[in-house]
């Protein structure tokens, strides 16, 4: 039996239940899971690769696992489509991108190597590798790697060199990768291509000139509106004010994309989160000319799960990304408003002091508030509430702040509970959309101009949602239990397409 065929028979037989999962985000079957991978649309149908360790809930050697969907929020398990078995790869298949081609789908991905020096030492080499399927089964070309540490250029690491992602213009693939400098700050290279095997150098599509911490992961490189987007994942980020405060970090680097210098003119640079857990986003085109963005949904430096939960990991919501006024916006993919059952409206609700509104309550929800300005200072939503367990968000007025509290969420880690966000556009009335899933909530703040993500392991058990203000407050309320189920149960996200 072969690596593939171990983690395949691996997972089969460990398949967690599901009935303690999240119903509409991505998890992985058993095991860990971190970086999206290979998000890209084959045949009309939607994949979704991504960093798994299958044989423990901690990471290890990086396969590939895979899921396929049809609407972005319902999806189906898929046999492991990478396993580290061969010398260029054989410390880990680490993150990538895939392509629909000709030849079939395409992943290209960074194979790392664990050399011995005559030391003693160990030197790790990351290279670009390739490896074209049919939706379900991959082979692994045998010309890999594609991309050598060699075809960098002097002083570039070949240590940090990873996550390569694709892209097509005409008859030409181009691929950006994550690098670190002779100065060891954070870069992008670019390469071409006119078949996905041979590979020619062109450019340091952008660096961080010693700002925006240090290895650059996970870049992405697309048109938006008028401008182009870089996404990058920076390591080892230090906080700028409100900005940036994960450490692990990620960002959008907006500007103009000079075509014959193979370089991004960077114009301004925005987080994409604010929360706790966001991390290694990548995007996709729709064949309707959307631009579909997800992400792991958890931090590298905050493993807060119970311990005896075996899964580890689980996916943000796919999100859509637009462009306005040179502004950013993310909103959830229109698909998932297809699932919301049992509406409740409330229009013009006063809330004075700590309330509990009749139905306004579970684990599973789209819920937006749409609160008044008023002489209040402090307005609170708390959800995952009982007696003894409650996790928060509080508007702060005079600061025109949010601020999260997962500090009662029965964590027993030492980690980070608190969060707050300067919130970037004021208008008459704040428009609070959250996203609620058993273990996590995505907040949408002003039609998704912020966004805050983060995970908390509360039991299922507390449900409650209270509101609370200081004086009077007028908000008007829309909530939807999230169901894929026929029959209205919350179901799960991994039934039959």
């Amino acid at each position: 039996m072969n690596d593939l065929e171990r983690a395949n028979k691996y997972q089969e037989e460990n398949r967690i239940d599901l009935c303690g999962k999240p119903v509409f985000h991505v998890t992985p079957p058993v095991g860990w899971m971190n970086d999206p991978n290979g998000f890209s649309v084959f045949q009309g149908t939607i994949h979704l690769f991504y960093q798994y360790h299958p044989y423990r809930d901690s990471w290890g050697p990086m396969h590939w696992g895979h899921c396929i969907s049809k609407d972005f929020v319902k999806w189906k398990e898929l046999p492991v489509a990478l396993a580290p078995d061969m010398d260029y790869d054989a410390a880990g298949c680490f993150s990538g991108s895939a392509i629909e081609t000709e030849k079939g789908h395409a992943l290209l991905y960074t194979g790392v190597m664990e050399k011995e020096r005559e030391d003693g030492t160990i030197e790790v080499v990351q290279q670009q590798c390739l490896a074209i399927g049919d939706g379900i089964y991959y082979k692994k070309v045998s010309g890999n790697p594609v991309i050598t540490a060699g075809q960098l250029p002097k002083g570039f690491s070949t240590q940090d060199f990873r996550d390569p992602k694709v892209w097509r213009e005409r008859d030409t693939y181009y691929l950006a990768v994550g690098n670190k400098n002779e100065k060891q700050n954070g870069q992008v290279v670019l390469f071409e291509s006119g078949d996905l095997e041979e590979w020619r150098y062109l450019s340091v599509l952008a660096d961080n000139q010693g700002k925006y911490g240090k290895m650059w992961e996970c870049p992405d490189f697309f048109p938006l509106g008028q401008k182009h987007i870089l996404v990058v994942s920076p390591q080892d980020m230090q906080a700028d004010g409100a900005e940036f405060h994960n450490g692990n970090q990620s960002a959008a680097l907006i500007g103009e994309y000079d075509r014959k210098q193979y370089r991004l003119l960077e114009e301004q640079v925005v987080s994409l989160d604010y929360g706790t857990d966001f991390y290694a986003p990548q995007t996709l085109e729709t064949e309707d000319g959307r631009r579909i963005m997800i992400a792991w949904m958890q931090s590298w430096d905050m493993n807060i799960k119970p311990a005896e939960q075996k899964w580890n990991g689980m996916m943000t919501i796919p999100r859509q990304l637009t462009l306005r006024n040179n502004q950013l916006y993310q909103q959830p993919v229109k698909e998932l408003e297809h699932y919301r059952t049992e509406p409740v409206i409330y229009t013009d609700k006063e809330i004075c002091g700590k309330c509990q509104l009749p139905e306004l309550r579970g684990r599973v929800l789209d819920l937006t508030m749409e609160l008044q300005e008023g002489d209040y200072q402090e307005f609170t939503v708390s959800f995952a509430v009982n007696e003894k367990y409650h996790t928060s968000f509080r508007y702060i007025c005079a600061t025109q702040t949010i601020e999260f509290d997962r500090t009662y969420s029965g964590m027993e880690r030492d980690a980070v509970c608190r969060r707050s966000m300067k919130i970037k556009k004021t208008e008459k009335t704040l428009k609070l959309r959250f996203l609620l899933d058993r273990f996590s909530v995505e907040l949408f703040v002003n039609d998704g101009i912020q966004t805050f993500t983060s995970t908390f392991y509360t039991p299922l058990g507390a449900e409650d949602i209270i509101l609370e203000c200081d004086k009077k407050a007028v908000i008007s309320i829309e909530k939807y239990t999230i169901s894929l189920d026929e029959n209205g149960k919350e179901g799960d996200q991994f039934e039959k397409i």
